[in-house]
């Protein structure tokens, strides 16, 4: 199970970011692999170094997690700390993590891109 928290098919890119299904968010630990989709059966993609996990972007097969709230407010302090934001960013991440995990049924990667955005609109972290 994978996560997209915005997707991009250029793995340059700096602001791509997946959430794999271990846990950890994806910044240049992959591999590139192929994989048979409804595309081609030879379609090229990326894979996580730490657990072994193939994305499929084409055929849209992304499961949604949903952790708990520690869970995800751990995975938000990894992005932060590996983003560098200030002291009063993270506070007001993780209050948006939390309030937002509290009213509904949204996915991880729902949660976390709304926060993240949310939170760093005027700034970049």
């Amino acid at each position: 199970m994978q996560i997209k928290l915005e997707v991009s098919f250029d793995t340059t890119r700096r602001d791509l970011m997946l959430l794999c299904e271990c846990g950890e968010i994806i910044d240049g630990c992959t591999f590139k692999d192929y994989i048979k989709t409804s595309a081609n059966p030879s379609t090229p993609t990326i894979g996580h170094q730490k657990c072994g996990n193939i994305f499929n972007f084409v055929d849209g097969k992304m499961p949604k997690r949903y952790s708990s709230k520690i869970e995800l407010k751990s995975i938000a302090m990894r992005f932060a700390e590996k983003n560098k934001m200030s002291i009063e960013t993270i506070e007001s991440l993780l209050i948006e993590v939390d309030r937002m995990k509290s009213s509904g049924n949204l996915s991880d990667g729902e949660i976390l891109t709304a926060a993240i955005k949310k939170c760093c609109k005027d700034r970049r972290y």
